[in-house]
């Protein structure tokens, strides 16, 4: 199994940037897929970006353009890197490593940008 933890949260006014990581330990071979979400109070959990065991990217239509999801295969840490940060963005991400039926979920870090 893998395991994943993230940081890099914190407070931003709106326009600003932010960069999370994800660093995975455990057994990280470059099967796993792995994901950011995010919630937001009084949300259902929302799918924000991922990034596939070949290097394939995808994005949620809400952030396409501003954020972008990095991988350090040598480093084991996925990244974040989230521009022009609106209001609407505040949530707590959370990375997850996923590879068939296994699932690794990390506890989240609080993302806040004040308007």
């Amino acid at each position: 199994q893998v395991q994943v933890a993230e940081s890099g949260g914190g407070v931003v006014k709106a326009g600003g940037s932010l960069r999370l990581a994800c660093v995975a330990s455990g057994e990280t071979h470059g099967a796993w897929t792995h994901h950011w979400y995010r919630k937001a109070p009084g949300k259902e959990r929302e799918w924000v970006a991922s990034v596939s065991s070949g290097g394939i990217t995808n994005y949620a239509d809400a952030v396409k353009g501003r954020f972008t999801i990095l991988r350090d295969t040598v480093e084991n840490t996925i990244y974040l890197q989230m521009n022009t940060l609106k209001p609407g963005d505040t949530a707590v991400y959370s990375c997850a490593a996923k590879w068939g039926p296994y699932e690794s979920w990390g506890q989240g870090t609080q993302v806040t940008v004040s308007s």
